[in-house]
């Protein structure tokens, strides 16, 4: 069963927010060639064979888990201070999934299979993703979604 990292998204509003910062500043290719986007952080998670096998990172967005990019590898990198960090490889594109409402807390968490959010799926047989974002949000924030 895959595991996931969940990890607050600071300075982002929206989804589209977070797309376009990481098309303009977290850009590289990962050793097979491929286009991927990076994300520092402090520490390196312990468990990368299991977050491989399908993981995710799932982006807490101003209080709420709105969407999700398969984690493709870790490397160690620097941040722009210096520091020594851990880099976490993600595809780029970004999934949005069933929001949900997450705390504050700093860093990232795993988060098992069985908790993550399902995604959402595009079409009208979801009528949740035919709402619009903030609305989905605002009722999951309410504990209504």
């Amino acid at each position: 069963m895959s595991l996931h990292l969940v990890k607050l998204c600071v300075g982002a509003a929206s989804i589209e927010d977070l797309s376009e910062w990481q098309s303009q500043h977290r850009q590289r290719k990962h050793r097979d060639g491929k286009a991927c986007v990076y994300h520092p952080t402090h520490q390196s998670p312990k468990k990368q064979a299991e977050l491989l096998d399908g993981g995710s990172l799932y982006w807490v967005i101003r209080g709420t888990i709105l969407v999700r990019q398969s984690l493709v590898g870790f490397e160690d990198g620097t941040k722009e201070d210096g520091t020594p960090c851990c880099l976490l490889l993600l595809a780029p594109p970004l999934i949005p999934v069933r929001p949900m409402p997450r705390r504050a807390f700093q860093g990232w968490r795993y988060l098992d299979a069985a908790d993550a959010p399902p995604d959402l799926k595009s079409g009208k047989k979801d009528q949740v993703a035919l709402m619009p974002a903030a609305m989905r949000k605002t009722l999951a924030n309410l504990g209504l979604l």
